[in-house]
């Protein structure tokens, strides 16, 4: 097969030709800045508005509630740092866990450095945060809980309802970040005690450098960009009209699509797992098997370097990757994988394979088939496999 295979949309996907259309006009025809209070800038204007409620529809929330931003991180970065500022009065701590995006985990790290609390959970050996551990967790000063939807790299799903449940029930500030999760999986902010959500529009086929937070009414953050007044004061700069209008096609079609492309994903998924268990030893699968995103491969081979297999599959058009796009240049284990108790010498052996619903069986086996033989041709290599089966066979 001499075409590409692309398995790590997980990081991101290619951008819908529908959605490319969509946004094109916006480029060179209805340019006007949505903030302009011109004729010309009035239609836009009208457009991004008719683009937030769309998305705003995705997870059931009112139309005033979502406010656009420049992607997942800027959102994660919104949620932790300005409820710290916002609700300093009441108390300095956070709870989070473990496995969470370095977007959160960094944005904790620094927070801890200005003077706040930050409890960082334990999961099991699946990545599910511990409901028990939670409720344990929780302080007077207690102020925030964040805890992803779904895992970016292992594909676990949060039991996010029971997360946002306690977090009412203690007068306590709940943030999920949903990027991996948002248009892939049904959420409801209201139904999962939600009250604020980040999101991005390249994990669903829409255009990098747009995302979304949805912040609850009655939530009393502040801004976290100054300057103009753009997104009722909350989020200075002028609006990424084309992003935005783009990202709300890109989530219309994800919606109307998601139960087949759950179906389709969820039995390609599981096609790739059970070949890999069936037919290459000594290999283990990472993340929850019922709870799991269902475009999510995460598997582990013992005995080799995931950068080499990385690079094998490269050289036969296979794009995977060894777990975040953020993390791409460390020679460090995942520390999603050394959360749920895997030894450095396994971790380092990951591969994430993240399908699309144009993914097909055929290209499935291809993948298969040549992941076979690399870890037979670098198992052959390994000194420390050469030990193992020695002693094996003794």
């Amino acid at each position: 097969m001499s075409k590409l295979i692309y398995m790590d949309n997980a990081a991101t996907t290619k951008v819908l030709p529908e959605v490319v259309d969509t946004m094109l006009p916006y480029f060179t025809e209805k340019y006007g800045n949505p903030s302009a209070i011109y004729t010309f800038a009035e239609q836009v204007s009208k457009d991004v508005a008719t683009a937030r409620e769309t998305l705003a529809g995705v997870i059931g929330a009112k139309v005033e509630e979502i406010y656009f931003t420049g992607g997942g991180s800027e959102s994660d970065n919104w949620a932790l740092k300005a409820t710290v500022e916002a609700y300093k009065n009441k108390g300095n701590h956070i709870i989070t866990s473990k496995i969470e995006h370095h977007a959160i985990l960094h944005t904790c790290a620094w927070l801890e450095k200005q003077g706040v609390e930050v409890t960082y959970l334990d999961v099991d050996e699946n990545g599910l945060v511990k409901i028990e551990d939670l409720k344990k967790a929780i302080k007077p000063t207690t102020i925030l809980i964040s805890i992803m939807t779904a895992n970016n790299e292992i594909g676990t799903i949060e039991p996010i309802k029971e997360i946002g449940a306690i977090a009412k029930e203690n007068g306590i500030l709940f943030h999920t970040d949903a990027v991996q999760a948002f248009g892939h999986i049904p959420i409801n902010v209201d139904e999962m005690n939600i009250d604020m959500l980040s999101a991005s529009g390249h994990k669903i086929n829409g255009p990098k450098g747009i995302g979304l937070m949805y912040i609850r009414k009655g939530v009393k953050i502040k801004s976290f960009i100054h300057g103009g007044a753009q997104e009722r004061n909350r989020r200075a700069g002028t609006h990424n009209v084309p992003g935005i209008i783009g990202f709300a096609k890109a989530a219309e079609i994800a919606v109307a699509k998601m139960d087949e492309r759950i179906a389709y994903e969820t039995k390609i998924r599981d096609h790739i797992i059970k070949r890999i268990e069936d037919e290459i030893p000594y290999v283990k699968i990472n993340g929850d098997r019922v709870k799991r995103l269902p475009n999510n491969v995460n598997v582990c081979f013992r005995f080799i370097e995931g950068e080499s297999m990385l690079i094998l599959l490269a050289q036969q058009g296979i794009c995977g990757s060894s777990g975040s796009a953020c993390t791409s240049g460390s020679l460090d284990p995942s520390h999603v994988l050394l959360a749920i108790g895997l030894p450095h010498e396994i971790a380092h052996g990951s591969l994430r394979l993240s399908i699309s619903d144009e993914t097909t069986k055929e290209e499935a086996d291809f993948v298969v088939d040549e992941l076979k033989k690399i870890i037979e041709r670098l198992r052959s290599m390994s000194p420390l496999y050469e030990d193992f089966v020695k002693k094996q066979n003794k």
